[in-house]
């Protein structure tokens, strides 16, 4: 398959510039036969994690499968900058150079940069982002769609509906909907500082967020708490 090299800078699995090779994500899904109606990437990670690519991040991003790592293969990859010990093979995905191409209020378009990648599929985007769409009267409300854009490109890297999206946090999008309509301050609290409320959360904060942001996360996963009501 035709593969690219380049110096990442600002990539955080790593420490300083490093040379990658690999195969962008782009190329991957027109050699493997991919139909056009399967537009959107997903890569899962062997922890439930996933990282979405919908068309307008590759087209923005150009994400590539990493083969190698400053020449070498997986084995000889850097440990996981989060704890130093992790193998980040068989495979993770960098991008060339990472400009955000979007905000929504305080949430900025971030880096998909999953390592430790043990599976590829090709999905239909309005499948996928289909099974976290709004429910209820207030579905189509600005906030409550807000939320959803927001969700789709966070949440759902370790948070799941159904079949759809990451099992790494084992909390559904029901529970979290359960959670956001009990009591929105500490599940907005939560979003911002997990650690605050729970010293052994693995969730990372989003210290950046600002109230309207974690107000609009709480409108849209409260929506999913009013279908169960009668």
């Amino acid at each position: 398959m035709p593969q690219v090299s380049f110096t990442v800078a600002d990539d955080t699995n790593f420490a300083g510039p490093t040379k990658i090779r690999g195969v962008k994500l782009e190329d991957l899904a027109h050699e493997l036969g991919a139909t056009p109606a399967l537009d959107m990437v997903i890569a899962i990670c062997d922890d439930g994690y996933l990282a979405n690519y919908p068309r307008a991040y590759l087209e923005a991003h150009h994400p590539v499968l990493v083969l190698e790592v400053n020449g070498e293969p997986p084995t000889g990859w850097p440990k996981a900058a989060e704890d130093h010990t992790s193998e980040m093979g068989p495979y993770m995905i960098s991008n060339p150079k990472f400009t955000p191409s979007f905000t929504i209020l305080s949430h900025a378009d971030e880096a998909q940069i999953p390592w430790g990648v043990v599976r590829l599929e090709f999905r239909d985007e309005k499948k996928v982002f289909g099974a976290i769409a709004p429910r209820g009267p207030h579905a189509q409300d600005r906030e409550v769609q807000n939320g959803l854009r927001i969700a789709e490109q966070n949440c759902l890297r370790c948070h799941n509906a159904g079949r759809e999206g990451g099992k790494k946090s084992g909390r559904p999008w029901e529970f979290l909907g359960g959670m956001a309509a009990s009591s929105p301050k500490d599940f907005a609290a939560y979003i911002r500082a997990p650690q605050t409320k729970n010293p052994q959360a693995q969730m990372p904060g989003n210290p950046d967020y600002d109230d309207a942001t974690l107000n609009a996360l709480t409108a849209y996963f409260q929506t999913f708490l009013q279908t169960t009501k009668p």
